[in-house]
């Protein structure tokens, strides 16, 4: 029980953050809610319960944030930004309910996947009606540019993720090639998200670019957090999770530690992680050679650059409520515990 009050008045600290953050388009968001549910509605009973409990587990909500804030910081909030929160909405679901299947989880955010609830097959074919909602929502409203910008971004996605396939047959990965992974992998949706959130507003392509590219770092930054959430002590036990290392991926403290450690003990480390069923005790020594190498405050220090490179481009574009909001939000997300 000791433990459980430090970790609730944290946990509502952070919630207090997200809600400052989430201010200046907190009565967007709150329409948003019913808006995406609206977008969601099938003709049949049993898609609908699928639906609804996929709303009922919903998490923060970071993207659509991104979207009305980017809009905001260009201009005003308009239909055309609900048409696109709730199409990156939309293919961001069916790219997870996919993930699940793909990767045989039977568990996100805690709770039982589709995959888990309904096998694979329903799994896929809602992630599918997912997919085509989203898509005849962009054709509904006109929505073309919109429509591009996103589904670039789901084949950047597609590409990130056989890439990470290809490369992980091989005895690791190099920083460069990590990198260009979750650019694609991660990074490309949350750019599509500030891309889309200013075009809605009316902002110019030059500007669009811009902010895509402001996208493209703060997803960094959130992958890399997530990398090191996987090393970091976190949850009720204060143990790491260690997930990625026991599937044998090779994130960025790993990828940099190797880098700093001895061929020897670098060979040692590359040997343990092509087992297939790594023990507890294992995965506390990779964790352990990863900080004593430097991999652990070296990732840390390049995801601070990126910060700081994301709010130079911030910089130039108008002092409103909105541009301190995703100032607000860089940091909410390089702070997270989860």
């Amino acid at each position: 029980m000791i433990q459980i009050i430090p970790i609730f008045v944290a946990i509502t600290k952070r919630m207090g953050e997200l809600e400052k953050i989430r201010k200046p388009v907190k009565q967007e968001l709150t329409e948003f809610e019913k808006v995406f549910r609206e977008a969601l509605k099938g003709s049949i009973p049993f898609l609908d319960f699928i639906t609804n409990f996929i709303l009922r587990r919903k998490g923060k909500q970071i993207r659509p944030l991104f979207v009305f804030l980017s809009a905001r910081l260009h201009g005003q909030v308009n239909n055309s930004t609900f048409v696109a929160a709730s199409l990156i909405e939309l293919l961001h679901t069916a790219t997870l309910v996919h993930d699940d299947v793909v990767d045989e989880s039977y568990e996100r955010r805690g709770f039982f996947s589709l995959n888990a609830l309904w096998k694979s097959k329903v799994a896929v074919l809602v992630g599918d009606y997912l997919l085509a909602k989203g898509l005849l929502l962009a054709v509904k409203h006109k929505e073309y540019r919109l429509l591009e910008i996103v589904s670039d971004a789901v084949r950047e996605m597609s590409e990130g993720e056989l890439l990470q396939i290809q490369k992980s047959r091989r005895n690791g990965i190099t920083a460069e090639e990590y990198f260009e992974i979750i650019r694609k992998k991660t990074a490309a949706l949350i750019s599509s998200c500030t891309a889309c959130g200013a075009y809605s507003a009316g902002a110019s392509e030059e500007i669009v670019e811009r902010m895509k590219q402001f996208g493209e770092y703060a997803g960094i930054v959130f992958q890399i957090k997530d990398d090191l959430l996987d090393y970091q002590k976190t949850g009720l036990t204060g143990k790491p999770t260690g997930n990625d290392i026991r599937e044998g991926k090779y994130t960025l403290p790993l990828i940099l530690a190797l880098q700093n450690s001895s061929s020897g003990e670098a060979r040692e480390i590359r040997k343990m992680m092509r087992r297939k069923d790594l023990k507890g005790k294992d995965v506390y020594t990779v964790i352990e050679f990863a900080e004593r190498n430097g991999g652990i405050s070296q990732a840390t220090e390049k995801m601070n650059e990126y910060i700081q490179t994301a709010l130079t481009l911030l910089q130039d574009f108008p002092d409103n409520d909105a541009r301190n909001a995703l100032s607000e939000l860089l940091y909410f997300i390089a702070s997270r515990e989860n």
